[in-house]
């Protein structure tokens, strides 16, 4: 079964323009803390990709299953990078003892 086209673009134009509202809210201080709960999210949504790859289907399923996979994956690693890049900063260094 799948959606209307039009109701599939209206909420995808819908959640575009509140995720700019949501996250241009957010205080500089909690970016950090954000940034690792989207990893989490593109975590979930690796796993779904996989099961859907898995799965069998037509083969357009399948290519987007993997594009799913491949952007979730640099998501999270890209995430994770910056997150301890950012923890880093808070350390204190052997010379400052």
């Amino acid at each position: 079964m799948l959606a209307d086209p039009a109701v599939a673009l209206t909420v995808l134009v819908l959640s575009f323009f509140i995720g700019i509202e949501v996250i241009s809210k957010v205080p500089p201080l909690l970016h950090t803390p954000l940034m690792s709960g989207s990893n989490a999210i593109s975590g979930i949504t690796i796993v779904g990709a996989l099961i859907a790859v898995a799965a069998d289907g037509p083969m357009i399923k399948t290519i987007f299953g993997f594009l799913a996979i491949v952007f979730a994956t640099i998501n999270v690693v890209g995430g994770f990078v910056v997150t301890n890049r950012m923890l880093e900063m808070f350390q204190q260094r052997k010379d400052d003892r």
